[in-house]
């Protein structure tokens, strides 16, 4: 493509219309007639592209309950009511769009999220919720006859951009995150997650593990761009992941003293960015060694004055591998050089794991179940490739099947505004999930 892509959700949503046990397509149309899902991509996305996209940087500042948040959460929920879908919100903010009676059970459900990084990129999240709606739309163009539920999803603050913590729409939903934990998340300015939810139009005290909903699904499937340069090397527009890697957040506390810039002598300086900076040089090297990334993106300095020497230096390490030892080797050796350095300069150190996130193994009969679908017309085989990435089909692995296709993006380049996908890739990553869609719920 050739660009990137305040009113308040009601809260609580409604609750589904009861509705065909067994959905038929096609769904009610949206203009005139039918449009191929192609036909459709584009019309949504022109329509997403402007919400939350900052005029300087050209990037996207979507961040979980903010004005355009709520835009976002405004275009899904006429996304799902024009299509004639049964709209509703669950406990955790989570947005879902229904065709056919949600209560039957064993529904395919697909989607991903429309939040953002700080200036993150049109493709990541949206990409996958704009391409669930047109899978539903290029069905209903072909008139198919399912014969299990079918939804789309809109997962909140996937990105925790704000938070701090990632994917808690559906760690709420999958007990992975307790009520209390997530009633203790603040933004920077010390708003509670609580409080921003209420802010927002959400109950705030209706948080929490919705295993009622999980029972519902028989799979989730969830389309996402590629976050690296895998499908552009192999020359496939769409591949199937394997796994996601293990992956952590980490916050690295360098205390030292406060002190005048100008006329503190060198020798008797306790200079806490001074080892946090040598931290950031041995995090490279250490996943250099193990083959595994290490990235210090965020820092907090205090009192953070040109003309004064820091008493707090806070960093946070995201760091990824390919299995959980090499992780180990990683961070341990990461925090290992991280005290040396600040014993060195006579600097206190704390370290704290602030999120965790093993190993995730995509269930294999589903990812079998896409390849066989995906080419049993065409004979082609496709690939199947591993991520560094987290996603809500990770979270929720460990309660249903889930499963991800990913699109091609040629750059490699992600939660960044040069985040990349191109316009034919995007039309065949939409055709890939509904015949995916079609497949699974017409066994």
């Amino acid at each position: 493509m050739s660009e990137n892509g305040n009113s308040p959700v009601g809260a609580g949503g409604s609750s589904p219309s009861a509705g065909p046990a067994v959905p038929t397509l096609p769904l009610a149309p949206r203009n005139d007639g039918p449009q191929p899902g192609g036909s459709s991509f584009h019309e949504m996305w022109r329509e997403l592209r402007p919400i939350g996209r900052h005029p300087d940087s050209g990037g996207y500042r979507r961040y979980a309950w903010t004005g355009a948040d709520l835009e976002c959460r405004d275009w899904f929920e006429e996304q799902a009511r024009a299509r004639g879908l049964a709209y509703e919100v669950d406990r955790n903010g989570n947005q879902w769009a229904w065709l056919g009676d949600p209560a039957a059970g064993d529904a395919v459900v697909t989607g991903s999220h429309l939040d953002s990084v700080p200036d993150g990129g049109a493709f990541d999240g949206p990409l996958g919720v704009v391409s669930s709606f047109a899978a539903l739309d290029e069905l209903r163009a072909r008139g198919t006859d399912l014969a299990r539920p079918l939804a789309v999803v809109n997962f909140g603050d996937e990105e925790g951009a704000r938070f701090g913590l990632a994917c808690v729409g559906s760690r709420l939903t999958a007990g992975a995150l307790t009520t209390e934990q997530a009633h203790r998340l603040t933004d920077a300015d010390g708003t509670s997650l609580p409080r921003a939810m209420e802010a927002a139009g959400y109950d705030p005290e209706a948080l929490g593990a919705d295993p009622e909903r999980l029972a519902r699904i028989g799979a989730f499937v969830e389309l996402h761009v590629e976050q690296g340069r895998a499908l552009d090397l192999t020359g496939d527009p769409v591949g199937i992941a394997s796994a996601i890697w293990p992956h952590g957040r980490w916050r690295f506390d360098f205390r030292g003293e406060a002190n005048h810039a100008g006329t503190t002598r060198l020798a008797d300086r306790h200079d806490p960015m001074l080892p946090y900076a040598e931290t950031v040089l041995a995090a490279r090297r250490e996943a250099g060694h193990t083959g595994a990334v290490a990235t210090f993106g965020k820092i907090a300095v205090e009192p953070n004055g040109v003309n004064a020497i820091p008493s707090l230096v806070r960093g946070w390490l995201d760091s990824r591998a390919e299995d959980q030892t090499a992780l180990d080797t990683v961070v341990g050796g990461i925090e290992k050089a991280a005290r040396a350095h600040a014993d060195a300069h006579g600097v206190g150190l704390d370290v704290v794991r602030e999120s965790f996130t093993p190993v995730v193994e995509f269930d294999h009969g589903l990812r079998d179940e896409l390849a066989r679908i995906l080419g049993k017309d065409t004979g082609i085989t496709v690939p199947v490739l591993g991520t560094g990435a987290g996603h809500d089909a990770g979270i929720l692995s460990g309660r249903i099947p889930t499963a991800m296709l990913f699109v091609r993006n040629p750059t490699g380049v992600s939660h960044s505004p040069a985040e990349f996908a191109a316009e034919d890739d995007c039309v065949a990553g939409v055709l890939a999930l509904a015949d995916v869609l079609e497949g699974l719920a017409r066994r």
